[in-house]
């Protein structure tokens, strides 16, 4: 037990926790610094009492949003048939392919007073400027709108889960009570999904209050961009570290509250049966409402948006993609690819040695590296920065002391610290895939290898490696996709003179060159499917007969 307890694993567990964790306390420790009272109480006065309602807003009316279609768009998919559902089962996902940022430059340049929509409306009804009314998509709503359309898969593909697991005996008893569909689906199955359906949200809300380039580009102000102007208009890291924590007390109390609002209740089938139902058939004007209520989201999520960034890139792309976008998409590559070789083997580092060890120190430990998930990247970046900064001036002095020059910034003048940044927000995506697969495979083979003389380092490379190798591949998918369209960590931290295709599409779309930023925005959709292909074929192949 004991050789467990101190294994090397742990060892490499509690120091990826120690440096997951820096970036937070970094951010926490700042709260106490003083030195910013004029900023701070510049900020207090003018614009934080904005920062907290626009960002309470935008929780609100994206939590009400993604709920709604997510529950709704789930229930029809799993428990009924109507023509076209198995190609929404696994179609109504796409939307999280595309990044909430590029869905607000299309759209703007799609409803813009000079695009297509208005332009079509003034031919057909003579109209001229000033003769009509057309809604202004960058708004508070507009932007509520935009992330309820790429962030409702999330509760789509939980709350779907729920009612094909949990849902089916329960259901049948239900029915048999004499409860109609419509009693029976508000008091047994949207009880039973009810975790599934909080969680889901709780991840859009964390992925809205993360954002950067939608409320920035739609000049909504959020902790977000506040904490990017603190940092870069006002000059005051203390303050941009202080906006920081209060955006992380954000993410905190949605979590708590979702904790708390559960209580004691459960959430449990109790049947013991969970074979899935054969779904109730729906005909005419009900089935016509089930298609219309599948298509609409994705039409707007994913199928409108791709149509127009295809057309933008072929007709009005970025007129330096040939060697520029190489270097651009160089860029974004070797970031994703190094985050994500990294990532997958920290995580199964770590997934392995909690399932070794005969503690509970190592699953903890876990959770904590779990927790940078739901950090924003904004709040990582700067927790990421203060600390490394002063690392990299004491590194300069010591290597001046030593050799007689200075080598400039170390670690934060390449890509070391961003990638040490992406590390600490997705290396949860990685460990989260790793340890559900590891726990499949039984105990009795490391017991079989041990028997045979194996080592625990033998064992993980001869027998679980092999055995995870399709995981380790969708880990390594996922962390790659994230670090591709991650914005907010990339702008605050990227080397001078280092693009990226993210940082690049938001440039040229904040100079109103959208026809321009099509091209970079186009690949990072067109990278994001990746993993939801596979995800999609999951859904298929898991389909209910």
């Amino acid at each position: 037990m004991r050789a467990y307890r101190f294994s090397p694993l742990l060892i490499v567990g509690l120091l990826v926790a120690a440096l997951a964790g820096l970036p937070v306390a970094s951010v926490g420790l700042n709260l106490f610094v003083g030195g910013t009272s004029e900023t701070w109480t510049h900020l207090s006065q003018t614009v934080l009492p904005e920062y907290i309602a626009n960002s309470l807003w935008l929780c609100l009316g994206v939590g009400l949003g993604v709920g709604t279609i997510g529950v709704a768009t789930a229930w029809l998919t799993a428990m009924h048939d109507f023509p076209g559902r198995r190609v929404f089962e696994w179609a109504l996902v796409l939307p999280l392919a595309m990044p909430a940022y590029v869905m607000a430059y299309v759209y703007t340049d799609f409803l813009q007073f000079v695009g297509p929509v208005q332009s079509a409306l003034r031919e057909a009804t003579g109209w001229q400027a000033g003769e009509y009314w057309f809604p202004d998509i960058r708004t508070l709503p507009g932007a509520m709108l935009m992330f309820v359309c790429v962030l409702y898969p999330y509760v789509y593909l939980l709350a779907r889960a729920a009612f094909l697991e949990r849902a089916s005996g329960m259901l049948e008893a239900a029915r048999t009570l004499g409860m109609g569909q419509w009693r029976a689906f508000f008091a047994v199955s949207l009880p039973l999904a009810r975790p599934a359906i909080v969680a889901g949200i709780a991840l859009a809300l964390m992925e809205t209050l993360a954002d950067y380039g939608t409320v920035a580009y739609f000049a909504v102000n959020t902790f977000t961009t506040g904490i990017y102007r603190a940092w870069f208009s006002l000059g005051d890291r203390v303050a941009a570290a202080q906006l920081a924590a209060m955006l992380l007390g954000f993410v905190l109390l949605l979590l708590m509250a979702e904790r708390t609002s559960r209580g004691r209740a459960r959430y449990n089938n109790t049947t013991g049966r969970n074979r899935p139902m054969a779904g109730a058939t729906l005909r005419g004007l009900p089935a016509l409402a089930a298609i219309l209520a599948c298509a609409l989201p994705l039409l707007l999520g994913f199928v409108l948006p791709a149509v127009l960034l295809v057309r933008m890139a072929l007709t009005e792309g970025d007129a330096q993609f040939g060697e520029r976008f190489l270097v651009l998409s160089r860029n974004s590559f070797v970031l994703a690819g190094l985050t994500a070789m990294i990532g997958v083997a920290l995580a199964l580092l770590m997934a392995y040695g909690a399932r070794l060890s005969k503690s509970a120190l190592a699953p903890l430990l876990n959770r904590l590296v779990g927790l940078g998930y739901a950090v924003p990247g904004a709040v990582i970046a700067v927790g990421v920065l203060i600390p490394v900064t002063r690392l990299d001036n004491w590194l300069a002095g010591q290597w001046l002391h030593w050799f007689g020059y200075n080598p400039g910034l170390i670690l934060t003048g390449g890509v070391a610290a961003l990638i040490y940044a992406y590390l600490v927000r997705f290396l949860a995506v990685a460990l989260h895939t790793v340890e559900s697969s590891l726990a499949k495979i039984t105990p009795n083979m490391d017991d079989a290898a041990r028997s045979l003389g194996l080592g625990q380092g033998e064992t993980l490379r001869r027998v679980h490696v092999p055995m995870l190798r399709g995981s380790l591949l969708t880990a390594g998918l996922l962390v790659f996709v994230d670090v591709m369209k991650e914005l907010p960590a990339t702008l605050v931290m990227r080397p001078f003179n280092f693009d990226t295709l993210a940082t690049q599409a938001y440039t040229l779309a904040s100079d109103e060159r959208l026809a321009e930023a099509s091209t970079a925005a186009l690949a990072i959709v067109a990278v994001g499917l990746l993993p939801l292909i596979a995800l999609s074929r999951q859904i298929s192949a898991a389909r209910r007969p």
